[in-house]
């Protein structure tokens, strides 16, 4: 398995977005260790830090890809987080990962949770996406588009039968994020985990845009963005049960969805026109996402 050690330092990398994202102090990482009253100094070892996950932290289509298989980029939040921080990373995050591959193969790639140890300090966790099944949901959803422009008819597709059917998978996701942090907690019993939300997709005003690059009904928009806001508030929810912390990377998005025009969007549409995946963050937007975690591990630096 590639175990990609990212080492190499670039201003591009050391360069995050700042500005009031989340609580300082949420995500403060302990000093494990640490004596009342030392008078010796230490030289602090290096941070260990591996990133598990989907396609949201490995940056699909972000130049440099530096893992073809799992479509990942040097550009990615954990490794300009690893930068930041002068970390040392294992990401083993890769496109198209599910819960399921946490702890089994995804094709031929090792289950990333073998990317964990005792010695493991930080780990960070961006999954659920793809258990929901949103790129084959958005798929449905373009498809539909054309019965009913004006319309909601990707909502009333998955709530036919009565019941919010994509709802109903963020409440079945839940479990599974609960395993995934016990599995991760019994092979790094030490780390310090932090689950990191999706960022905002949609217009936050629900008020869509038109034309080819994102063909969704105009009523469709605020159906897909509750059903997203829904996955974080669950993935938030779970992280706190769990004794991890969470990162909103939701808030500081917010006003560069898919819907902006180039250069401002952080979001690529369902036809990409940046080097990223369609619907995915491009290199600015995981720069945002690398953004919200340094910040909120910004107010003390992880030592033990």
């Amino acid at each position: 398995m590639d175990l990609n050690q990212q080492t190499e330092r670039s201003p591009g990398r050391r360069r995050l977005l700042r500005g009031t994202l989340v609580a300082c102090c949420a995500l403060a990482l302990s000093t494990a260790g640490a004596t009342a009253a030392s008078a010796s100094i230490s030289t602090p070892r290096t941070v260990d830090y591996v990133a598990l996950g989907d396609s949201y932290a490995s940056g699909p289509g972000i130049p440099t890809q530096v893992h073809t298989a799992c479509a990942r980029s040097d550009q990615n939040f954990p490794s300009l987080l690893a930068a930041a921080r002068n970390w040392r990373l294992t990401d083993v995050s890769c496109s198209g990962a599910t819960t399921t591959a946490l702890a089994g193969p995804q094709g031929a790639q090792s289950p990333q949770l073998d990317a964990l140890s005792e010695d493991t300090d930080v780990v960070t966790l961006t999954i659920g996406g793809n258990d929901l099944g949103f790129s084959n949901n958005l798929a449905t959803c373009a498809s539909l588009t054309s019965q009913d422009p004006a319309g909601h008819p990707c909502q009333t597709f998955f709530t036919s039968d009565g019941t919010d059917r994509l709802e109903q998978r963020v409440n079945d996701i839940a479990p599974k994020i609960t395993a995934a942090l016990d599995s991760v907690r019994e092979r790094s019993p030490h780390a310090k985990v932090v689950v990191v939300g999706y960022p905002d997709l949609f217009p936050e005003d629900g008020v869509g845009c038109t034309g080819s690059a994102v063909p969704l009904a105009a009523g469709d928009f605020a159906y897909l963005r509750d059903t997203e806001k829904k996955l974080n508030s669950m993935l938030a929810g779970q992280a706190s049960a769990n004794g991890a912390a969470y990162v909103d990377t939701y808030t500081p998005t917010v006003g560069h969805d898919m819907c902006k025009p180039a250069g401002e969007r952080w979001i690529e549409p369902l036809v990409a026109t940046a080097p990223a995946a369609p619907a995915h963050p491009n290199a600015q937007g995981q720069q945002a996402m690398a953004a919200a975690v340094e910040h909120a591990l910004h107010c003390r630096p992880y030592r033990r």
